[in-house]
């Protein structure tokens, strides 16, 4: 197994460790209802440092983003993120991903750490324009600083004024005496904070700062059990679960992010037109289970009388809400806002309500 860089320091603070996408990972440290909480109330910071880090740099940079991507990136400025998918060409999607502009000529993507050699293999075979690529993976460090106080405990570690750099931007500087790290108003919380970039050597300093700054608010670190709580709150698809290579983003409710505009050239681009223009059979919908019960990957969603309409594609009991919510895919017709549904947990069918996300 690969280890962050911060692998010791978890296994001190008496993290729960896990096999993750191929990396020794932190699943929990307080319990994940505890980390979850903290990160919605003040603040909590998590180790992410296994996901995937590319460079696409030279003149032919832009003509290979737009390619792979269904968001378009001609509009960034730099300075500027953004959030897509690559579609794989068959209908459905190869990862969803990040971009960073830093300049028209140099764009970082950050992909999911389980897809980082099929990311590139595919990145690689879309590259007709010769536009040089650099995997970076490896040598990245990434903290992920989450909730309502992130931007309070990180603005005594840095000059540059946080409050300025707004949700989907990012600024080059210093935190905690290291300089070039990439400060960026990310995360897949819904909580509001930062996502930092850095060299791999600077990690435990980069932490040991984090935490001193945040004593006062009780900063927690969180782990892969909150991260996934928490995204699920919002919404927020997880690639292998709500998105993979045989689910489209207009199935997922990624139309948001996949754009016609200009009349770019990307993958898939008639496909995904045409689902737009005709509809889909199937769409990702949330759910809020109406009795006590945890819904899990793989359950299935049927109609009051028994018959499969669906399947729940992520489940848990919400932290915030005590209550049982997921998303899964459903047939159109039970896909309208507070239709009635019901989740097969084992043997019993517990009646749910279609919901509009996010769940809080």
């Amino acid at each position: 197994m690969k280890l962050t860089a911060l692998n010791e320091i978890h296994k001190r603070e008496g993290a729960k460790m896990v096999e993750f996408a191929g990396y020794e990972m932190p699943v929990e440290y307080s319990g994940i209802k505890d980390e979850h909480l903290a990160v919605r109330n003040s603040a909590g910071v998590f180790d992410v440092s296994h996901m995937g880090e590319f460079w696409i740099k030279g003149p032919h940079a832009l003509d290979l983003v737009k390619k792979i991507s269904s968001n378009d990136p001609t509009v960034l400025k730099p300075g500027q993120a953004q959030y897509s998918c690559m579609p794989n060409g068959k209908g459905g999607i190869v990862d969803d991903f990040l971009i960073y502009c830093f300049s028209p000529e140099k764009f970082m993507l950050v992909v999911n750490a389980s897809n980082i050699e099929k990311d590139w293999n595919w990145i690689e075979s879309q590259n007709e324009f010769g536009a040089e690529m650099e995997n970076s993976s490896d040598e990245i460090s990434l903290l992920a600083v989450q909730g309502p106080k992130a931007t309070e405990i990180l603005q005594k570690l840095t000059t540059v004024k946080l409050s300025d750099i707004r949700f989907y931007t990012f600024e080059t500087g210093s935190i905690a005496a290291v300089d070039d790290v990439i400060i960026s108003a990310t995360g897949y919380t819904g909580a509001g904070g930062f996502e930092l970039y850095f060299e791999n050597k600077h990690a435990e300093k980069v932490w040991n700062a984090i935490f001193e700054a945040g004593k006062e608010f009780d900063i927690k670190p969180a782990g892969l059990g909150a991260r996934d709580t928490l995204r699920l709150e919002m919404g927020f698809c997880l690639y292998g679960n709500d998105i993979d290579d045989k689910t489209s983003p207009i199935e997922a409710g990624l139309g948001w992010i996949t754009k016609f505009n200009n009349g770019r050239q990307f993958v898939d681009r008639d496909f995904l037109m045409m689902q737009k223009k005709e509809g889909i059979t199937r769409r990702l919908r949330g759910f809020v289970l109406k009795e006590r019960g945890i819904p899990r990957k793989g359950y299935q969603i049927v109609n009051s009388e028994g018959n499969q309409i669906g399947e729940v594609t992520s489940g848990s009991i919400s932290p915030v809400l005590n209550k049982g919510i997921g998303l899964g895919y459903v047939a159109k017709e039970y896909s309208a806002f507070a239709s009635p549904v019901w989740i097969k947990v084992r043997n019993k069918n517990i009646p749910a309500e279609i919901v509009k996300l996010p769940f809080i």
